[in-house]
């Protein structure tokens, strides 16, 4: 800087360099990634196979591929089908790893990520802003299903180390308690075309020796007769993390509203369960969720009393004996009947026998204050809060509709991003892809040894 700094002279100067930079870089890419195979088609091989099928050299055909630098251009050769009708391959960009033939792995997983929690336009201005590329909506989908469909896959095995760790940092933890492994499952409507339907949540966490979470792998499927995919997932996922670990055996716990699907979960997978090493019975346990029975003291408060101070007054009172006494379910329920025999109710029967009838079916499922003592929670509060975190946040925007696919896709990227389990998930993705450099040459077919990716520096 050739003059005296100003704020002004500062911000213009990075800028500056920052195009500079990334205009360097870009063409270190795109000399690097061309040098990557024979500059004439002609030392390529004349004929490849790939999975049983043959292909046939053509030529040399340029794309413009996107990569965090911006776009290059890939001058790559184009092998065609002896199948009438069967798509041509570019060798060089499988063996780059360019996703949906428009972006590298890295500005696809960059854009991946970004989709997770943004909405398209905002993914779109930043890929501009950040890396000048311009896509369209369409390109920006194929790129983000290209990652999902690779990422997907590792998902569960990435879950199971991230709950193995977890238990691992809880069995460290001071405490007279043993750590904990709470399950919880929930329904939230999401808006699909053309109405909106039930997608399912589900949620695993790790709890300390005094009750503290520690970390949650989310679960989630987007709307399913039967959520039958969610169940066979969270089944996995814990009999998986039950087989690998080595430890004392933490308690098993969970909390849930009385859902349909919650309660089924409960009676026919986890009351079963059994360990997957030993094969002994495991011993789960279930609470319904307190704010929900809570609920229904203010409906019986409302029955008796009206709407008003008084019924504030002996709700309040009647959520303590829930929380805070044993068989606080049954109390309560008795109390309303008292109350009711003495004085009559102010507004429905049918409000109040069916607060009444909830707390006393689900009373063995509401000892509140023996998990309270153990350190185990009463409330469903993590899953209730990943259906906002996982779904409402992301899927529930004002004017969004989606469809199966793409909500898909885009649950998946999301699931793995609030799970904090991204690194592990494409490191294992990238370790995992197989290019197809194993292209084989056909009998008598010329061959050159393939080229390494060096960086190449222009001059």
């Amino acid at each position: 800087m050739e003059e005296p700094p100003t704020p002004q002279r500062t911000f213009e100067f990075e800028h500056e360099i920052e195009t500079t930079l990334r205009e360097a870089g870009r063409k270190v890419v795109e000399a690097t990634y061309n040098a990557a195979e024979e500059e004439d088609a002609q030392a390529l091989p004349t004929r490849v196979r790939i999975a049983g099928q043959e292909y046939r050299r053509n030529r040399k055909t340029p794309r413009e591929v996107a990569t965090l630098f911006g776009k290059i251009r890939l001058r790559r050769c184009i092998y065609q089908s002896s199948e009438p009708g069967q798509p041509g391959i570019a060798p060089l960009e499988h063996r780059l790893g360019v996703v949906a033939g428009a972006a590298t792995p890295a500005l696809a997983d960059e854009a991946a990520r970004w989709q997770a929690d943004l909405p398209q336009q905002q993914t779109r201005t930043i890929l501009k802003q950040r890396h000048g590329v311009s896509w369209a909506d369409a390109t920006l989908r194929k790129v983000v299903a290209g990652v999902a469909e690779h990422y997907e896959p590792h998902r569960a095995a990435a879950g199971e180390a991230r709950l193995l760790e977890l238990l691992k940092t809880a069995e460290k933890s001071s405490g007279k308690h043993a750590p904990t492994l709470c399950v919880g499952r929930d329904g939230v409507m999401v808006p699909m075309r053309p109405f909106w339907q039930e997608a399912g949540c589900a949620t695993v966490s790790v709890l300390s020796r005094r009750g503290e979470r520690l970390g949650t792998v989310y679960l989630g499927q987007m709307p399913e007769p039967g959520q039958g995919t969610l169940t066979a997932q969270l089944t996995s996922l814990l009999e998986g993390t039950l087989r690998s670990w080595r430890g004392q055996l933490p308690r098993l716990h969970y909390v849930t509203d009385a859902g349909t699907h919650p309660q089924d979960y409960y009676r026919y997978r986890l009351a079963w369960m059994k360990h997957p090493r030993s094969g002994e019975k495991l011993q789960w346990t279930w609470n319904v969720d307190f704010y929900h029975g809570a609920e229904r003291v203010s409906v019986l408060a409302e029955a008796l009393f009206g709407s008003g101070p008084e019924a504030e007054a002996w709700a309040s009172k009647q959520r303590h004996v829930l929380k805070e006494k044993s068989q606080g379910a049954s109390r309560v329920v008795q109390r309303a009947k008292a109350l009711r025999r003495h004085r009559g109710l102010r507004c429905s029967a049918k409000a109040f026998r069916g607060a009444c009838d909830y707390l006393k079916k689900y009373s063995p499922h509401m000892d509140y204050a023996a998990c309270q003592r153990l350190k185990l929670p009463i409330g469903s509060g993590i899953t209730e809060a990943a259906c906002k975190t996982i779904f409402g946040a992301r899927f529930k925007l004002s004017g969004m509709r989606w469809g199966e696919e793409h909500s898909l896709h885009i649950l998946h990227l999301r699931l793995i991003h609030k799970s904090q389990l991204w690194t592990q998930v494409r490191t294992a993705a990238l370790a995992a892809y197989t290019p197809h450099e194993t292209l084989n040459p056909t009998p008598n077919s010329r061959t050159t040894p393939q080229k390494r990716l060096k960086c190449w520096l222009p001059a």
